[in-house]
């Protein structure tokens, strides 16, 4: 059953709403420019919403589902919020030794149980103790979060930006070896759904894609060959992207084993089928491949497209549980 979306403009004197869908980015290829624009680190985690309702505190993913229990400590950190009730936009991540955040670290800690040492980055703030402020400019609204944050709130961070010349901020961003920048328009109200008031512009080519089936290995590697992966066309067809099958651990290749044989399927799930050969990589066998319901959804980084639409060194990066994959949307690389 669909979930009702809560309308995050419309005023609750008492409680902040019990989820609101997120605004989303659109892919641009270079951060805008321009004193209408604020730009923010590009962050490698999940999207998370933390609402706070007195003692009540709960973590929502972009789907609206309670990952609460997975996330005590966090849970914990945010009871240091001087709130009665608020309604924040951010993203949990795990954060490496040089402050850089990692995706792969962050899913082999959910893995392992180990989420201790996550960090919440919060980047907006919906409601604040009884009143909406959805339909406040971003600026505003990121002023009000910026001042319920001070330096010692172990595992919270605020998440600040700079206004204007996003070219040179994401060139630096790029620099410090980061994923990339996230732009908004400073005087917008905040859009759940909306794709073009955020954008983001990466360092290094990086997407989610739907995995729709998997090849057996070869030699000694166990489990999988290499996962392929899809992706939906706005007018919702479903693609060949290519196929994954580097950066997998063993542990992982396991895991990923017993995720994917219950959704296995006789038919393929794809529109179009995939070509048999292509100029980079072994042809693909159709009898080593084993078809599966589209949706699983994987993050992976590669170099680039090739003209007959397929991605070329694809490189693992973990499972985005967080992700449906009716969600994974674009277009044809090269229609």
């Amino acid at each position: 059953m669909a979930r009702k979306t809560v309308n995050p403009t419309k005023p609750n004197k008492t409680h902040p709403p019990k989820w609101i869908e997120p605004q989303l980015t659109r892919l641009v290829d270079e951060a805008p420019d321009g004193p209408n624009w604020l730009h923010e680190i590009k962050y490698d985690g999940y999207r998370m919403h933390a609402r706070i309702d007195g003692s009540d505190i709960r973590l929502l993913t972009r789907t609206g589902l309670d990952w609460s229990h997975r996330y005590r400590t966090t849970i914990a950190a945010l009871r240091a919020l001087p709130v009665k009730e608020a309604y924040v936009d951010g993203e949990l991540c795990a954060v490496r030794a040089d402050g850089v955040t990692s995706f792969s670290r962050l899913q082999a800690g959910m893995v392992e149980g180990r989420t201790v040492d996550l960090v919440f980055f919060a980047f907006d703030l919906l409601f604040l103790n009884g009143e909406s402020i959805a339909k406040l400019p971003l600026i505003d609204r990121k002023a009000r979060l910026e001042g319920l944050f001070s330096s010692d709130m172990p595992g919270l961070r605020f998440s600040d930006h700079v206004i204007g010349d996003g070219p040179a901020f994401r060139k630096h961003a790029c620099r410090l070896a980061l994923e990339g920048a996230i732009s908004k328009r400073i005087a917008s109200a905040y859009a759940s759904g909306n794709r073009g008031l955020w954008v983001k512009s990466k360092c290094l080519n990086r997407e989610e894609f739907i995995v729709v089936g998997w090849t057996d290995p070869t030699g000694s590697r166990p489990h999988i060959g290499s996962l392929l992966l899809g992706y939906y066309t706005y007018d919702g067809r479903l693609m060949y992207a290519g196929r994954a099958g580097t950066g997998i651990t063993i542990a992982e290749l396991k895991r990923l084993a017993g995720r994917l044989g219950p959704l296995q399927v006789d038919r393929m799930p794809l529109d179009v089928p995939p070509p048999r050969e292509s100029r980079f990589g072994s042809p693909l066998e159709l009898s080593r491949v084993h078809w599966v319901k589209p949706e699983m959804v994987v993050e992976v980084t590669y170099l680039t497209w090739t003209e007959d639409n397929l991605l070329r060194q694809v490189s693992y990066q973990g499972e985005r549980q967080d992700k449906p994959a009716r969600q994974v949307v674009r277009s044809v690389p090269h229609p």
